[in-house]
Formats: structure tokens, C-alpha cells, sequence
């Protein structure tokens, strides 16, 4: 029986990058994570368990990578990992054109690094997979970070701000724009929980204008746009102007878009857009953002219709730092 799903698309693609660090087999490569002490495949199902088997064996060579260019730091071993995770991109598929792969593992680099404050769920209030997902990103990330992550979720709609912030433990933060300044005040505060959950901040705009103050307010380094609801009415189009306003102010802002591809998009045809366009959502994902995935947030099947892995796009980012969390960790104890 074939090791992982699709393995006879994979495995030429994944032996060349392999052997390129010379490790001669995806075998070898179980061997060197192992031997420095890791289990990345029980890490990776521990944080999605429906995922598939390709998803484990994609961050173990990933970890391997790492591990063989001497990755000290979790930041350096994300990016490795994004090597491993682009190796098993399906040639020609959606996630090969975008680098996928490489794209996470630049996620990940980022949310470890330092000089990344503050990370936020661009959401349409719609996704409790990134509210949670929030929780495990941020955790696992502050274990190597000396200034905590900063995470938040930015959304349309106060009301739905607030039942989201009730429901998951975080602090509810009421804003009122100002048109005039352009500037958002805060007007009040509410946490739903104590802890790590409390430390999460939930914003309901009331239209693009606030939530794109509501980003300079908490001056986000990093985003990630959710694509199920108000894609093209609250989160590409805040991601795109706090985007041109980064730019004109020199300050570093990554945008990552996720989803869209087959499917779950708006399609073009119903956006007048024309039969030969992408479907708008993955339009505008390509104009503002840095790194763009593909296919669902939670889904691992949907996932891996794009030629990725099984594994859904808001775990994988978990995945992506959990693993080089403990690769500096192995470092550190002197396991390579």
C-alpha cells in the first residue's frame, strides 16, 4: 500500500528535494526528525486528527529539511518546513503556481519572528476555525518569543463581534470611527474569560472605513482573510487599502489571503467578471496579499484538491509552528 495519499503524483517531485540536501529517501528523513528526538507525525495529527497521511509525512520532510541546514531558531526552521510542504505540491496544481507551501512556511517565519507584534484574523465573523485557531498559534508561538504575540480578529459587524468574543472567552472591544480623522476610539471593553483566551481581541466594523482604522489602531504586522462571508465587502478590501497605507507610511505589513480556488469562491460568471477570470475572491486575494493559499480553512480534502496537502489552511499554520517550536527546542537541548 502507497505510504500517503496521491504518493505516484508526489514522489519524483519530493526525491529531488530531498536528495538535494542529501537525504535519499522520505525513510531517512523519518530517521533524522526521530533521532533528534521529534515525533512530527503524532504533533501533526494531535492538531487536526482528521488530516491525511500525506499532511504527516509533508512535515516530517519539512523537519528533515531543517534539521539538515542546522536550523537553530523556530523562525529559520518554519521557513525550511515551507521547502517540505512545497516539495509535495501536485505539479501544476493550484497550491504549485501559488507556492502554497512556501507560503506557509513564510507564515509561520513571520509569526515567530519579533518584529511581528501583532497577527490578525481578518475575518467576515463568520469563522470559529481561526478564533480557535488563534488561541493555538499564539500559545506555541510565545514559547520562543520574548514579547508575546499580539493576536486579533477584525470583522463586519459589532453585534457578531461580540457573540463571537462571548462564545470563545475573548475581549469584545466596541470602537466608534470618526470620518473626519479617520481614526477609531475605543469606546468599550469586555472580556468574556480570563487567560490566555482574554488576551485576544475581537473588533466589529461597521464598514471597510473602520476596519481598516481598527488595523492601524493595532498596527498589524500580519493578517490572514478569511473567504466565506463579506469577502469582497469587508475583509480583501481592508486587507488592500491597510495594505497601499503600509506602504505609503514604510511600515511592513504581510498579507496573507487564504482560500479561494475551485469552488469555494465567488465565481466569476456571477461577478460579471467574464467566463475566462478567477472567481473574485481569488481576484482580489492576488492583488494585496504576499503569500496566498489555497482551498479551505478546516476541510483537509478540499485542501488537497489543490494539490497541497490533506490538511485544512488555519491547522496547517498551527502545524507550521508547532513543528519549529520543537525543532529550536531539540536545537537547545543539543539533539543535532
Amino acid at each position: 500500500m502507497a505510504l500517503f495519499e496521491s504518493y505516484e503524483r508526489r514522489i519524483d517531485k519530493i526525491n529531488s528535494v530531498l536528495n538535494s540536501y542529501g537525504i535519499a529517501s522520505l525513510e531517512e528523513a523519518e530517521k533524522i526528525t526521530k533521532d533528534a528526538g521529534l515525533d512530527v507525525y503524532a504533533m501533526v495529527k494531535g492538531i487536526q486528527p482528521i488530516c491525511f497521511e500525506n499532511a504527516c509525512w509533508a512535515y516530517i520532510t519539512g523537519a528533515a529539511i531543517a534539521i539538515k541546514k542546522g536550523c537553530k531558531k523556530a523562525s529559520e526552521a518554519a521557513a525550511a518546513i515551507g521547502e517540505g510542504l512545497q516539495a509535495f505540491c501536485i505539479p501544476g496544481s493550484v497550491a504549485d503556481t501559488r507556492k502554497v507551501g512556501l507560503g506557509h512556511g513564510n507564515l509561520g517565519k513571520m509569526l515567530l519572528e519579533e518584529d511581528t507584534e501583532c497577527f490578525a484574523f481578518l475575518a467576515g465573523h463568520e469563522s470559529f476555525a481561526a478564533a480557535e485557531g488563534a488561541i493555538g498559534i499564539a500559545e506555541k508561538a510565545n514559547k520562543v518569543r520574548q514579547k508575546p504575540l499580539r493576536v486579533i480578529l477584525n470583522g463586519l459587524g459589532k453585534d457578531a463581534a461580540q457573540i463571537i468574543a462571548r462564545i470563545n472567552g475573548f475581549t469584545f472591544v466596541e470602537t466608534e470611527y470618526d470620518p473626519y480623522t479617520n481614526t477609531v476610539k475605543e469606546v468599550f471593553r469586555k472580556s468574556y474569560s480570563e487567560g490566555l483566551r482574554a488576551k485576544v481581541n475581537c473588533y466589529g466594523a461597521n464598514d471597510v472605513c473602520e476596519g481598516v482604522a481598527i488595523m492601524h489602531k493595532e498596527g498589524v504586522d500580519v493578517s490572514i482573510t478569511g473567504n466565506s462571508t463579506n469577502p469582497t465587502r469587508f475583509q480583501h478590501p481592508v486587507a488592500g487599502t491597510y495594505k497601499k497605507e503600509c506602504i505609503e507610511q514604510g511600515k511592513k505589513y504581510f498579507s496573507v489571503a487564504s482560500g479561494g480556488g475551485t469552488g469555494r469562491t465567488l465565481h466569476p460568471d456571477n461577478m460579471a467578471a467574464g467566463p475566462a477570470s478567477y472567481g473574485m475572491t481569488d481576484t482580489m486575494g492576488r492583488m494585496h496579499s504576499d503569500a496566498q493559499f489555497a482551498g479551505s480553512s478546516s476541510v483537509p480534502a478540499h485542501v488537497e484538491m489543490m494539490g497541497l496537502i490533506g490538511a485544512g489552511n488555519n491547522p496547517m499554520v498551527g502545524m507550521t509552528v508547532a513543528v519549529a517550536v520543537s525543532i529550536e527546542e531539540a536545537a537547545k537541548a543539543g539533539k543535532f
